[in-house]
This record gives structure tokens, sequence and C-alpha cells, in this order.
């Protein structure tokens, strides 16, 4: 049996991942629990890794995965995406790759289209890529992982973006503004974060969902 703070943990890390393809950080899960500290989340979650709820991804910080929900903890309106009926999924275009590393050239133009859950997307226009490397892997982001993407021309601070770098160039970054300059930093601290001038970023879109294939 869970406690009711375990519970509502691991509700709101299968809610997030399920919304947007990465965990909640731990402040994030220590203001959604009222806890004081981060310690209580680390306890937390060593009781839920302990009970086959949820496991670490190794060498990767903050990347969690939801083993499993029991049936009186998850919402009645909440479905599990590998259980949905493939015939109300959402065809979206399948653009190619795109590298979480190095940049690789411009997105490639082939428009296949790709089977999503509908509740991975909300307005607006979107599209699916293939991930090319190791370099947002702090965020549960990994090499061969399918990332659903909102198009946009903007984003915020602190938002996971597709960026096309003097237009020839695409990449999936954290995005920052500072000043006259934009930062994309890769969340993985063996790669380097790159900074440029805005007139060199052109953000394509915003990352809303991610799609993992276990072989």
């Amino acid at each position: 049996m869970l406690t009711q703070k375990q519970k509502d943990l691991l509700l709101l890390i299968d809610k997030k991942i399920r919304a947007t393809g990465v965990p909640p950080s731990y402040d994030e899960m220590k203001d959604a629990l009222g806890l004081a500290s981060k310690s209580g989340i680390h306890r937390l979650i060593t009781a839920l890794e302990e009970r086959g709820f949820i496991r670490r991804l190794p060498n990767k910080a903050r990347a969690l995965e939801v083993l499993k929900v029991p049936e009186d903890a998850r919402p009645a309106t909440s479905a599990p995406v590998a259980m949905m009926d493939a015939a109300n999924d959402t065809e979206i275009p399948f653009v190619g790759k795109i590298a979480a590393g190095n940049p690789i050239a411009a997105l490639e133009d082939s428009y296949n289209m790709i089977a999503v859950p509908p509740n991975m997307m909300g307005r607006g226009d979107h599209f699916a890529l293939e991930i090319e490397g190791e370099s947002m892997t702090g965020v549960g982001i990994l090499d061969g992982d399918i990332v659903v993407v909102r198009k946009a021309d903007t984003a915020r601070n602190g938002q996971i973006v597709v960026a096309l770098v003097d237009g020839e160039e695409a990449t999936l970054k954290t995005l920052r503004k500072s000043g006259q300059s934009i930062e994309l930093i890769a969340e993985n601290p063996d790669f380097p974060t790159r900074t440029f001038g805005p007139d060199r970023v052109e953000v394509q879109g915003v990352l809303v969902g991610l799609v993992r294939k276990y072989h």
C-alpha cells in the first residue's frame, strides 16, 4: 500500500510525463506536495522505486520512468497512452531527425505521417521529429525518441524548442534569452551551452510530448 503522499507524487510524475514527455523537477514536486524541502521528495521517490512503481534511469539526472500506477490512485478520466485505441490517434507530419547534440542539417521535408495520441496536443499545428544525440538526457529525452512539437515562432525562457541556427542547422535545446543574446542550453553536462545573436536563431516550435519505443 502507498501512503497518500506517495500516491500524489506518483500521479504528479505520471501526469507530467504524459503531458510533456519529461518528469517534473524536484522543485515542482516539492511545491505541488507542499513539502518544505526536496529531501522529502527524495524519500518519496526512493519509496516508490523500492515498491516497483517507478525507476530512475541510470546516468541520467532527473530521468524517471513510471512502471505502474495503482488503479485506486489513477483518476477515472486518465487512460494510459498504451491502452488508447489506435483508431483514435491523430496523424501529424514526421519531418525527419533533429540533433540533441551538435546541430545537424535543417529538417528534411519528407513529410511522412505518424500517429500520436490526440491528448498530447493542444491547439495549433504539430509535427514530429526523431531525436539523434544525447544532449537532452537530463530531461529524459533520449537518442531515438520521437518528440511532438507545436509549431511556434516564439517561446518563453525555459521551454524546450526546435531552433534553426543560421537558417541551416536544426537542434532541440532549452531556450534562454539573456540581454541581446539567445542561449541554447543542453540538458547534459557533457555538452556546452551555445550562445548566439538574436538574428541567428529562429524558433520553429515548442516541445509538447514524447513517444518512446522499447525494443
